[in-house]
């Protein structure tokens, strides 16, 4: 496993539970399609367990996905194919 050079260390001790936020339009199949990415990078990942919140206008769809992260590499891969994803509109 790579690590992080020194000038930049990982503020993260793995493994670790990892909230991962993403936000999109409240379109049908947003959630599963999430769910498909998360799982590419986190194989244990259970897509029941992702939270689902609408906006206040409807518009909008939130979903919170807690993976066990177990390396800086895994968490900027997964953020990558989240950020690549044309539903998604923000991932924190």
């Amino acid at each position: 496993m790579p690590t992080p050079p020194e000038d930049d260390p990982s503020l993260i001790a793995y493994p670790t539970d990892f909230p991962i936020k993403i936000m999109g339009a409240n379109v049908e199949g947003f959630a599963d399609a999430i769910a498909a990415v998360v799982l590419q990078h986190a194989p244990d990942f259970d897509p029941a367990a992702m939270e689902l919140r609408v906006s206040s206008g409807r518009n909008y769809l939130s979903c919170t996905c807690t993976i066990r992260a177990t390396s800086r590499a895994q968490l900027d891969a997964l953020y990558l194919a989240l950020t690549a994803h044309p539903m998604v509109k923000v991932v924190l």
